[in-house]
């Protein structure tokens, strides 16, 4: 069965050392930009599955773009 995700402020606040303030619209912004980086990395792994002639995409497919995403991502 499929757990949830945590809420975004909650992973924010456990992780940050100090307390961080986060209103509604930045948490709003920044799921949205993670949802955005998901849906990239998503459509570049299934490029890479096709490439290689597989049906399902499979962790080494997305391993073997992060890098090339998150390159991108940092701009």
């Amino acid at each position: 069965m499929l757990r949830k995700a945590p809420k975004l402020k909650n992973t924010i606040k456990s992780k940050a050392t100090t307390n961080i303030n986060v209103r509604p619209a930045s948490e709003a912004m920044i799921e949205l930009i993670t949802l955005i980086f998901l849906n990239g990395l998503a459509e570049e792994a299934k490029a890479k599955a096709f490439e290689e002639k597989s049906a399902t995409i499979r962790g080494h497919h997305v391993k073997a773009v992060s890098k090339k995403m998150l390159k991108k991502a940092r701009g």
